[in-house]
């Protein structure tokens, strides 16, 4: 698909350079409100009303996105109607002549099936209507077929054949990327449920093991116990957003480790040293949280005698440089690498691949985990965490359950 992207550009963006050039080499200069040529403002105008009619073709085809696009859509080709279509009726209608959508959808049939653009006479016996000529333009993702691009005009046309090819390939592509979104949103989802689903066997089971160990000999410890076992799940398990704040995700770690230290007692000494000024940092939710897990894990594993956790977050810039360290068991290097390349799963690596995963979907492959460690060494692990990122927004503590 990313090469499919890639030949639409190198396909279009030297027409435009070749039509701008003309533009400049035979158009007399005019007062177009400072534009340039008549070309460079047909250029602007163009790219303009195309860039208006994008962001709601980025929600998918639906009747209300197909409706706020195909106004700006029939601009673009300067017919008389056009209409966008899924594959079993008209979802939106802009211009004159809508009584033709029974008969357009009755001819869609073998352009829905193909795959491929046609162009038919219409029928009409309104003395008022100036349509008499259909053109179609499927529109595909992934080679298959999601409805069709269906301009209307009063006489046959083949600029208008082509024209509306090429509008409907790119209509094609904005309804690509926002199946990329939603492919994206189901992955974080389904990511975020393979988190949740490796806490519940051995966390909350030991949990409630130590919580109920308490339960005759100390009552009030008990109950405190529960209440932050309470807080963590309720966390943990909450649905609304893919982003919270570091100051919420560093809370829960803090529940988390209240019930780890019930069970492991004098053995586990945690340290943090965090910077108030990177607390309101928005990162992906439950990220952090896995990564002191695995440092419990591993800092507690095949050790005696006590074990030392440190976890820091420091004002980087343009960025909090969050920092997990312990002195425990450590790991091979290599059998690290091919559990971050997923090709093996022990227990404890899949919070590591996962959240390594997750942090670049979200900021890019430059934002990876840093992982340092060796067999008898202990573990580090550094994460990145831009200040601002477009789209990630924690969300709102109010709305949790």
């Amino acid at each position: 698909m990313s090469g499919f992207l890639a030949g639409l550009c190198v396909a279009v963006l030297p027409l435009l350079a070749a039509g701008f050039w003309l533009g400049r080499r035979t158009a007399r200069p005019e007062n177009l409100g400072g534009l340039g040529t008549p070309v460079e403002h047909a250029t602007f105008q163009t790219l303009h009303t195309a860039s208006l009619a994008a962001p709601p073709l980025r929600a998918g085809l639906t009747e209300e996105t197909a409706r706020r696009s195909a106004r700006r859509l029939r601009t673009l080709l300067g017919t008389d109607a056009l209409c966008l279509t899924d594959q079993k009726q008209v979802l939106a209608w802009d211009g004159v002549g809508d009584h033709h959508r029974a008969e357009i959808m009755e001819r869609l049939a073998g352009a829905l099936e193909t795959g491929r653009g046609e162009a038919f006479r219409l029928t009409c016996d309104a003395p008022d209507c100036p349509l008499r000529w259909a053109v179609v333009a499927p529109l595909t993702v992934d080679d298959r077929v999601h409805g069709a691009l269906v301009a209307c005009a009063p006489r046959e046309s083949a600029v208008l054949v082509r024209a509306a090819g090429e509008v409907a390939r790119w209509v094609s592509v904005q309804l690509e990327l926002a199946d990329l979104d939603q492919s994206r949103t189901r992955l974080i989802e389904a990511e975020i449920r393979a988190l949740r689903a490796q806490i519940s066997p051995h966390f909350i089971f030991n949990s409630l093991a130590v919580i109920a160990s308490f339960v005759r000999t100390d009552p009030e410890r008990a109950r405190e116990l529960l209440l932050e076992f309470a807080d963590f799940t309720r966390y943990s398990f909450r649905r609304h957003g893919d982003f919270t704040t570091l100051a919420d995700e560093l809370h829960a770690i803090d529940h988390y480790l209240a019930l780890v230290r019930a069970r492991f007692g004098e053995r586990l000494s945690v340290t943090l040293q965090i910077a108030p000024e990177v607390l309101p940092v928005a990162l992906p939710f439950l990220c952090l949280q896995p990564l002191v897990e695995n440092a419990v894990k591993h800092g507690l594993e095949g050790k005696a005698d006590k074990s030392r956790i440190s976890i820091t977050a420091q004002d980087a810039g343009a960025e909090a440089l969050v920092v997990i360290e312990d002195d425990g068991a450590g790991m091979d290097p290599d059998l690290l690498r091919r559990i971050l390349a997923g090709e093996v799963s022990p227990s404890g690596g899949i919070g590591l691949s996962n959240v390594d995963d997750r942090l670049r979907q979200v900021y890019g492959d430059d934002y990876g985990l840093v992982i340092e460690t060796a067999v008898g060494a202990g573990m580090k692990i550094t994460a990145r965490l831009p200040k601002y990122q477009p789209g990630v927004h924690s969300a709102s503590r109010r709305s949790e359950p």
